[in-house]
């Protein structure tokens, strides 16, 4: 099988400004950016001594404590890298030349009307925008994807995502006191991913919860998107699992009317050290014999599917694909279905 799940880069890459200097710029955008070979021109943050320690680690040559600023330095081709809280989206998208292109962090906004106001700007300004929902680059769901669309394990009809897992949320503590915690800051990644490869369910059903043991608005979730009669497409996700390894589990699973595939996540067991990612796939032959391979794949989540995300921009932006998959656009629509999942939460 010819199974491709490395991203393409672009033929003509731009420099990219990088707006913002967290934890997640040093972990994992830097890492892929140098990963790719992508020059960094530029890196804003209001505090300048965070912005010059990674300038100084990744040779990144010029340094910001204004976004207004940073802009009106940064060449004319260049590709904003927006990787602040949600909460500064709107008045830093003002701030970009119009037509500009630029990498939106996800969640695309705090909430769906947050995500509508993101997305008018965009439009109004006329940027070419997406959203980094990078776990649709990750090398295991981008070797998925090659092989349901090669039609090798036949119709898709079920897709399942579970996450049992200790989440030590204190290295998160720009999200750990946010309202809607689990849905809005993690489990969107699994709502988009379910919509990249089904399309747009008919409706969402969800009921997420806390922990009794802690003042987090919620650490559990089981979410239902709703494809019909013969689809299932389920997330159940538990961030409180304080028992040890043994029984921790993270994967995404897909299965075909021909074979199926199941993406072990190591990434987000026994975190942050993580254990290793472990890709295996089936295909049933036409004496109905199964036989599971395991496929070993270069990379994981972090940071090599920041390569997939901001690549896809560039070549949308350069020439090379006229197709952008991620684009506010589209991702408005996970954004929705986020909403709907609450919705869904609230009434039962």
């Amino acid at each position: 099988m010819d199974i491709q799940y490395l991203p393409v880069l672009p033929s003509d890459p731009r420099p990219i400004c990088i707006i913002g200097a967290g934890g997640i710029v040093k972990d994992a955008h830097l890492p892929a950016y140098a990963q790719a070979g992508f020059k960094v021109h530029s890196i804003y943050n209001r505090s300048k001594a965070k912005a010059e320690a990674l300038a100084e680690l990744f040779d990144i040559p010029h340094v910001f404590d204004d976004i207004a600023q940073q802009v009106a330095n940064a060449p004319s081709n260049a590709i904003f890298d927006l990787a602040l809280m949600p909460a500064q989206f709107i008045q830093s998208l003002e701030l970009l030349p119009d037509g500009a292109a630029v990498l939106i962090q996800k969640p695309m906004g705090d909430d769906q009307e947050h995500a509508k106001a993101i997305l008018e700007i965009c439009n109004r300004k006329q940027l070419k925008a997406a959203v980094n929902c990078q776990l649709r680059f990750a090398p295991f769901v981008a070797a998925a994807r090659s092989i349901i669309e090669q039609g090798l394990i036949g119709e898709l009809y079920d897709l399942e995502v579970r996450v049992t897992v200790h989440t030590p949320w204190e290295y998160f503590p720009n999200v750990i006191n946010h309202p809607r915690l689990e849905i809005q800051q993690h489990s969107v990644h699994y709502i988009d991913l379910l919509r990249s490869f089904l399309g747009e369910p008919s409706r969402v059903l969800a009921k997420t919860v806390g922990h009794p043991a802690n003042k987090l608005s919620s650490t559990r979730s089981t979410i239902i998107m709703d494809y019909g009669d013969k689809q299932r497409a389920v997330i159940n996700t538990n961030h409180d699992h304080r028992f040890g390894i043994s029984h921790q589990d993270s994967f995404i699973k897909w299965e075909g009317t021909k074979g199926a595939i199941v993406a072990k996540l190591g990434l987000l067991m026994n975190y942050p050290e993580g254990l290793e990612d472990k890709f295996e796939y089936c295909i049933v032959d036409d004496s109905n014999q199964v036989q599971w391979h395991t496929l070993k794949l270069e990379g994981s989540w972090f940071p090599e599917a920041f390569v997939g995300s901001m690549a896809e921009l560039q070549r949308f932006v350069c020439g090379d694909d006229s197709q952008l998959r991620t684009s506010v656009e589209d991702v408005y629509q996970s954004m929705y279905c986020v909403e709907q999942a609450y919705a869904s939460s609230d009434a039962s």
